[in-house]
């Protein structure tokens, strides 16, 4: 068994095993976006006789089935689209930003929300501000909100917030 097949000491991990006796390995996770935010397709297989299986299921009930820490296959991809100097030292943060989380599976969101800093939740009325923003620079707003309630130590994004970086950023503040 190799280093990268040995499981995480941090993690209580149940093991799906193959009719052939052997422990069956995780091989990739892909987040199913149709399925809700929370919905992965867990593929593992046999390390004797290499039957392959996938699991679709919801994330809280996969981790039983995740026997270290994880990328998805989208999560992945971005990383592996990055220069690779770059790589080198997001990797190590992420990782050690989802084992902090006591997360299993790094996905799309779980790395934006490391290199962010950490996640902040949206109020009500400023999540629906938030999707009456243009979609050309939706993403980017959103990233500057929580970037900055981040960095002051709010727990929420507000409409105050919001109408504060807009006033700053394009000198548009609401009228009182």
């Amino acid at each position: 068994m190799n280093d990268e097949s040995k499981t995480d000491a941090s993690f209580s991990v149940g093991f799906l095993v193959c009719g052939c006796g052997r422990w069956m390995h995780t091989q990739g996770i892909a987040e199913q976006p149709g399925l809700g935010d929370d919905h992965w397709l867990v593929r593992s297989e046999c390390c004797g006789c290499r039957w392959r299986v996938g699991l679709e299921v919801g994330a809280a009930d996969a981790h039983p089935f995740i026997d270290r820490l994880m990328w998805t296959d989208e999560a992945r991809h971005l990383l592996d689209r990055m220069p690779p100097y770059v790589q080198v030292l997001l990797r190590p943060s992420v990782d050690d930003y989802a084992r902090a989380k006591g997360a299993r599976v790094v996905t799309m969101g779980l790395l934006g929300e490391a290199r962010r800093g950490g996640s902040v939740r949206w109020d009500a009325e400023a999540d629906a501000r938030l999707s009456r923003v243009p979609a050309s620079v939706r993403a980017m707003a959103k990233a500057e909100l929580e970037k900055t309630a981040l960095e002051r130590g709010h727990e929420a994004v507000t409409v105050a917030l919001m109408e504060e970086l807009k006033a700053r950023y394009f000198g548009m503040a609401g009228k009182p």
